[in-house]
């Protein structure tokens, strides 16, 4: 905690509903914050501002990315020639005003930004009002990094891992202000209790989020449990559950006993680390949250663009793999488990010396040792 005689610093936390990573870490590294003493809290500029356009835009996002995800590529690579410095969108002026106004009337030690655009707001509302705060940037991909983030005026990045820390000092970016943490995963990560490489296999755990693809449920979940009748799978529906409940119960009667299903939960982590593996897409925080639970990762679903990125950490730790289709799903399946799981257990072991379960931690330490509150209590 912060010391008792310092006034508790007062930190911002920008986020944005385009991607649950932007949410996923804003939150917790709030949460992070909060439990050393300082005062945080969260916004969302652009649904505070138009929420009309920002809950269509997420919606127009979401279809893309699910079901023209090569589309997306096309306008995320677009935006790494644009100029967000000089450049302002007519959809985003009012988010900008808004965030404006909110810093006038509150006295802020640091804004922590967990979306690439809001550093440029701030850049724009500093020079109009000439009061200058340290804005930190929070990268939520790995390795593969839109420029949109490299370029933004900050104090310091937060990033996820060394690999990327790397990437982004040979594009020039100072040494200094990149604080490799890890991404900001839940607190509870870092008390929680993991399967251990050594675990029994029977059953196999999987832990699947499906996509909004209604067909891709039923194709998955069958390549999983068709692979080894020690194959037990619970289903996290999420959002989508109304959209895809029907079909995951077909799939709970055509394999009676080995299929759980959950709606919406908080309880991620700790399905993450009872499970043997997870089998989902790419995005930052599940990514991220699967190294922290130490629960090697099969992507079923990559977004070209800043999931690449996510899925060659994956790669490189030596802790999952890209299974698009049903066969690959299946054949990739079967390796796990050949041998009493050996090649499963080997990833366990790379992730278990890897071990980022504490990056909400890590960066709110560095965040408040730049600003000057370094005198911590545990």
């Amino acid at each position: 905690m912060i010391n008792s005689f310092m006034p508790a610093p007062r930190l911002l936390l920008l986020t944005a509903a385009f991607g649950e990573g932007h949410n996923s870490a804003a939150r917790n590294l709030a949460l992070s914050l909060k439990k050393m003493g300082a005062d945080a809290w969260v916004i969302d500029p652009c649904a505070e501002a138009a929420p009309w356009v920002t809950r269509t835009l997420c919606r127009l996002y979401r279809w893309v990315t699910t079901h023209a995800p090569h589309l997306w590529y096309k306008i995320y690579c677009s935006t790494d020639d644009m100029d967000f410095s000089r450049q302002r969108f007519h959809l985003l002026r009012k988010p900008e005003r808004y965030l404006g106004r909110y810093l006038r009337n509150h006295p802020l030690d640091a804004v922590i930004s967990t979306y690439p655009l809001y550093p440029y707001f701030l850049e724009r509302i500093a020079a109009e009002s000439g009061v200058k705060t340290p804005v930190f940037t929070v990268i939520t991909d790995s390795m593969e990094i839109n420029a949109s983030w490299k370029k933004a005026p900050t104090t310091a990045w937060v990033i996820t891992d060394p690999q990327t820390r790397a990437r982004l000092m040979a594009a020039g970016l100072p040494e200094e202000k990149l604080f490799d943490t890890g991404f900001p995963v839940h607190p509870s990560f870092a008390e929680m209790s993991v399967l251990p490489e050594d675990a029994s296999v029977t059953p196999f755990r999987v832990l699947y989020f499906p996509t909004s693809k209604k067909p891709h449920i039923r194709r998955t979940s069958r390549a999983l449990l068709r692979s080894s009748p020690q194959v037990c799978l619970t289903i996290v529906m999420g959002k989508n559950l109304r959209l895809l409940y029907r079909r995951a119960m077909e799939l709970k009667r055509e394999f009676p006993g080995r299929v759980r299903l959950i709606g919406w939960t908080r309880r991620v982590p700790e399905l993450l680390c009872s499970h043997h593996l997870v089998v989902g897409k790419a995005g930052g925080a599940t990514v991220h949250e699967a190294i922290a639970a130490q629960c090697p990762m099969l992507v079923h679903h990559l977004v070209p663009g800043q999931e690449q990125g996510n899925l060659h950490l994956l790669e490189d730790l030596g802790a999952g793999a890209l299974t698009e289709t049903p066969e690959q799903i299946s054949e990739r399946m079967q390796r796990l488990l050949a041998h009493d799981a050996a090649e499963w257990r080997k990833m366990k072991r790379k992730l278990a010396e890897y071990r980022r379960n504490d990056g909400g931690e890590r960066a709110a330490r560095a965040i408040l040792q730049a600003i000057g509150h370094s005198e911590l209590h545990g």
